[in-house]
């Protein structure tokens, strides 16, 4: 027994020396690697750059070579856990989701006809998702990450913004020239509530023509998503050019639309209720009643439009009136000031929060297009009065608003300058918009 244990105490000074003597640096000279040729030693000092294989096939950041992705569109009656419970994700996790991420997404927003994509394990027979990702438009999507830590997060595609230009000359309507002419309907729209105190568009005639320099947004290169902003435009309206100069100052939250001299286009009050539709009958003193079947005075303006089509308000001011009446229907009376009333007749319902007192800003939306009242159609009636009587607003000669600050006019009038050249070097034609700059938003 004494003879084991001198061994074991032999053996324990032996193994104390040896890790004395090594912290002491003793035998650093043979433990050292020895050179070969050129080979680099590495070092604790020097640690390894090891470079990671990067994944070349990229989707919604997800890396698409090691899965096998499946594209779908959400069906009529479809839901999230639908989906996800036939591509074998559980219940609890599912249900992870909808609890814990409904501030990121919520799962019942899934809409029918909407694209999503799901990330199934290569090589996996039963098809069992990894990721799903859910696009609610071109633009955005939201990445739902199924393995054990299940999250949720929101991406954007890259969206680069390309300056186009495109003119045309009216032959029908602005629609179907802008539309022949390589536009969108976005584009449409656009210039009429950019012009919309300036131009009476229900009035626009065979032989205008327009010039625009506007921004369009595209993905993926190719992929047209709408429209940015209109930089410049030449709307040329019975023989006049109506110029407008988008103007944003780097420094200062100031921004809008100026005419060639600095004066804003905006008006005390928009031409019309609506943002584009027709005329479907104009003030008159005496006019067949189409319902009453009988000559009567007519104070008003009639723009025809689908049931539905938002009304809004022609100038800053207060409610006075939203009730119903057998003759106008839904009507709601807003008073701008001592001089100024305005009236909208026929609406199928008021908007959210219309009610006598509201006050309303012009371009705020207060009804909706409809044929309550003695209507034959769907249609607003406008009407317009001048200290307490009725009168044309077509015929009314309205205060402008205020004009470019003059702080801002020297820097504006230079950029107009430039952006004018263009726009005056542009021909009318009805050709295809062409691409004169390129500019990455992202």
């Amino acid at each position: 027994m004494q003879t084991k244990f001198k061994i074991a105490g032999a053996t324990l000074v032996l193994v104390l020396s040896v890790f004395l003597l090594n912290n002491l640096g003793v035998f650093d000279n043979y433990l050292q690697p020895k050179e070969l040729g050129n080979e680099e030693v590495v070092s604790e000092s020097t640690p390894a750059l090891v470079e990671l294989e990067q994944p070349e096939n990229l989707r919604f950041g997800l890396p698409t070579d090691s899965f096998e992705v499946i594209d779908r569109v959400v069906k009529y009656g479809e839901s999230f856990s639908n989906i996800l419970l036939g591509f074998g994700v559980n219940y609890a996790t599912i249900n992870s989701i909808a609890l814990n991420y409904k501030d990121v997404f919520d799962v019942r927003s899934l809409r029918t006809g909407k694209p999503y994509a799901l990330f199934c394990e290569a090589n996996d027979s039963t098809k069992v998702a990894r990721y799903m990702v859910y696009q609610p438009s071109p633009v955005n999507y939201y990445v739902f990450d199924l393995f054990d830590s299940v999250s949720v997060y929101k991406g954007e595609k890259p969206v680069t913004i390309r300056e186009k230009q495109i003119s045309g000359k009216i032959e029908s309507s602005l629609y179907e020239t802008i539309s022949n002419a390589g536009g969108s309907p976005a584009l449409t729209m656009e210039l009429s509530t950019i012009y919309a105190w300036t131009i009476d568009f229900f009035r626009i005639k065979k032989g205008d023509y327009f010039k625009v320099i506007y921004e369009e947004k595209f993905i993926d290169d190719t992929v047209s998503v709408g429209i940015g902003r209109v930089l410049a435009c030449d709307f040329n309206h019975g023989d006049r050019s109506f110029y407008s100069f988008w103007y944003q100052h780097d420094s200062a939250q100031y921004s809008d639309y100026f005419d060639e001299e600095g004066k804003t286009l905006r008006k005390a009050f928009l031409k019309a209720p609506l943002n584009y539709s027709r005329i479907s009958s104009r003030y008159s003193p005496r006019r067949f009643h189409p319902v009453l079947k009988r000559y009567k005075s007519h104070l008003g303006t009639d723009y025809a439009a689908p049931r539905g089509t938002p009304i809004r308000s022609t100038a800053d001011g207060e409610v006075i009136a939203a009730a119903y009446t057998r003759g106008n229907g839904n009507y709601v009376k807003v008073r701008h000031n001592a001089t100024y009333t305005t009236q909208y007749l026929h609406m199928s319902k008021f908007a959210k929060g219309i009610r006598s007192g509201k006050v309303v800003k012009q371009g705020d939306v207060i009804g909706y297009v409809g044929s309550t009242g003695l209507a034959t159609g769907p249609h607003v009636c406008y009407r317009f009065w001048v200290n307490g009587k009725q009168v044309d607003p077509y015929q009314q000669d309205l205060p402008d608003a205020e004009p470019i600050k003059e702080i801002y006019k020297a820097e504006y009038m230079v950029k107009m300058a430039e952006m004018k050249e263009r726009l005056d070097a542009i021909p009318v034609k009805g050709k295809p918009s062409q691409e004169v700059h390129y500019a990455s938003a992202g």
